[in-house]
């Protein structure tokens, strides 16, 4: 199947990836910019990383140890109908170095793709594994994103779980956009706080938008998208308890807890499984 820059696929499934700004390349061609062989598979026109917790770990080293710069996408299935809708945000989702599986019926689709050891890529599950991965390295986190009182509670469970964790530097940004002297102020921050990981828990689309924007102006080699993870981990909100999640039914479950919010984004639930299973 051909996907077209810009254009959502007509199908839900296809054997040609994408590259890293959203053409179609071989199959048999390694899809990560710094070579790593991690295969995507077009879901809606979205180029979802087929990979696991494990092999995630493996890549977010690689760029540490390389100084190579890159973002990573958590793609549960309302940021692939997000996309589905606005071209531009899907160029970014493909112009990541990962677009990771975050949501069951993501993953189910991977590997109904023939991918069969694809696992979910969960924003607060990250988190604390690559604290966990990482610590004896030292590397520094930064936390960008969330209200105030959250990221300094996150700030102080990690480094409670994790004695020794570095945390370089945490910000929760005004509501609304930043003026760009504003905005200057903040990458001159996280970038003197030496961060290796820049944590950005905005909420989707507006999280992978500032880490596309950000890309060649933060020195951190990663920058990750992870969500209201800073608000599950903070002891803010309630988290699924892991048999709904692993049923794919944790939507209904945050829809139940925050439904004038959620509302908007899990209304297109229905079509996005008539759109992949047609």
């Amino acid at each position: 199947m051909t996907l077209e820059t810009g254009s959502p696929a007509r199908k839900g499934l296809a054997g040609s990836p994408l590259d890293r700004w959203g053409g179609t390349i071989p199959t048999a061609t390694p899809l990560d910019p710094e070579g790593h062989d991690t295969p995507r598979v077009n879901v809606l026109g979205v180029g979802v990383s087929a990979i696991n917790m494990a092999r995630t770990l493996e890549v977010i080293d690689s760029w540490l140890r390389d100084r190579r710069r890159n973002y990573i996408c958590l793609t549960p299935a309302h940021s692939v109908m997000a996309c589905y809708r606005d071209p531009d945000l899907r160029r970014i989702f493909n112009a990541s170095g990962l677009t990771t599986p975050d949501g069951m019926s993501i993953v189910w689709i991977l590997r109904r793709s023939g991918h069969r050891d694809v696992g979910r890529v969960y924003g607060p599950d990250l988190i604390l594994a690559c604290c966990e991965r990482f610590l004896e390295q030292r590397y520094r986190h930064f936390l960008y994103g969330g209200r105030t009182e959250e990221i300094d509670q996150l700030r102080s469970r990690l480094q409670e779980r994790f004695p020794g964790l570095a945390v370089a530097g945490v910000y929760a940004p005004p509501y609304g956009p930043l003026t760009p002297e504003e905005d200057r102020q903040v990458v001159q921050q996280i970038n003197q706080s030496g961060a290796d990981i820049v944590w950005v828990g905005l909420g989707s689309p507006k999280q992978e938008r500032w880490m596309a924007e950000h890309l060649g102006r933060i020195d951190a080699p990663v920058m990750i998208g992870v969500g209201a993870a800073f608000e599950f981990l903070g002891g803010l909100k309630p988290q699924a308890p892991r048999w709904i999640q692993r049923s794919g039914l944790e939507w209904l479950f945050r829809l139940a807890t925050e439904p004038r919010r959620l509302w908007p984004r899990y209304r297109s639930y229905p079509l996005f499984a008539q759109l992949v299973l047609a």
